[in-house]
């Protein structure tokens, strides 16, 4: 018996009613399984952390600067614009501001200079390049505070080798103080910073020599162009972002300096070397007073907003 296979379209007429179709729409997912929600839980940790240790006391170290509020005895109520007053005539505000812009500018302009010339001695990939790569750069692996306790060690006239070396060699009579005045002071503390960081910075500016193509340096060197003309026509403009960027983190570390100079002259000779950071560790905890450090916090991180939109602002219209 043959079998009929009969099309259900030539059976159903016009006024068929029509197959129920299949809904192939999924259900809808819960809010806790969306993309939002998901992006949410990542930034959540993130969050939080950097609203309990920088939000919340930013808006603490605030709070401060306006109140009467002593170390040990707590919030005693609001005093605005009193801290503020008291910073300003401050003894030793002005002081320690010019010395802080003081050091600032030798530190930086030596080791930025320092590190520059570093980068270009490592720059060519030649036999023995790695070795000094890694001996420059071995001492930023070192802790600030580790540093400053080892060259304090150096510096010592009765225990540290240089005194006794300068005069073995014939060029001091007698012990050298490098901590005793305050120019010594400085520039031993400077020479403690370009050793510790220039290795740092030397690394940023080694990436920026490499990302520059080697085919400019052939065309200008095919024109006749010397090393010093390509070294200002061709590297500094196009390392320009990496020296933006080894500035930027120079002068904010100079201005919030504190270990180097607590460790190695705590503010002395006769207060010569007094620094920002270290009058506002005096002002909170040797006078007791919050309210005034916090005044001299909030001054100091407008100082640093400052100094960083200009940077910014500067940088993007060389981009430009």
């Amino acid at each position: 018996m043959q079998t009929k296979i009969i099309n259900s379209s030539a059976v159903d007429g016009p006024d068929a009613a029509p197959a129920p179709r299949r809904d192939t729409r999924s259900a809808k997912s819960p809010w806790w399984r969306s993309r939002q929600a998901k992006g949410l839980g990542y930034a959540a940790p993130t969050a939080v952390l950097v609203a309990v240790f920088f939000i919340w006391p930013l808006a603490l170290v605030g709070r401060m600067s306006l109140s009467d509020w002593p170390l040990l005895s707590g919030y005693r109520g609001v005093n605005a614009p009193e801290n503020y007053e008291d910073v300003v005539s401050s003894q030793l505000f002005w002081p320690a501001v010019r010395f802080t812009l003081l050091y600032t500018v030798i530190a930086t302009a030596l080791l930025i200079s320092l590190a520059l010339v570093l980068a270009m001695l490592v720059q060519e990939g030649r036999r023995g390049v790695g070795f000094f790569r890694t001996v420059f750069f071995l001492p930023s692996a070192l802790g600030l505070a580790s540093a400053a306790l080892l060259f304090y060690g150096f510096y010592s006239p009765s225990v540290g080798p240089l005194s006794g070396l300068l005069q073995d060699l014939g060029l001091s009579d007698k012990p050298v103080s490098f901590l005793g005045t305050p120019t010594a002071a400085l520039m031993s503390t400077v020479f403690l910073i370009v050793w510790k960081f220039a290795g740092f910075y030397m690394l940023i500016l080694l990436v920026g020599l490499q990302r520059i193509p080697g085919e400019v340096y052939e065309a200008a060197r095919m024109d006749g162009a010397s090393r010093f003309q390509v070294f200002r026509s061709i590297t500094l403009p196009l390392l320009r972002p990496s020296l933006a960027l080894c500035l930027l983190l120079c002068v904010t570390g100079s201005l919030l300096a504190f270990d180097q100079f607590f460790i190695l002259t705590k503010g002395g000779p006769d207060n010569a070397t007094i620094t920002v950071v270290q009058l506002i560790y005096r002002e909170a905890f040797q006078r007791m007073d919050l309210g005034t450090a916090g005044a001299l916090s909030v001054i100091v991180l407008l100082v640093l907003l400052v100094f960083n939109f200009v940077q910014f602002r500067g940088l993007r219209d060389v981009d430009e």
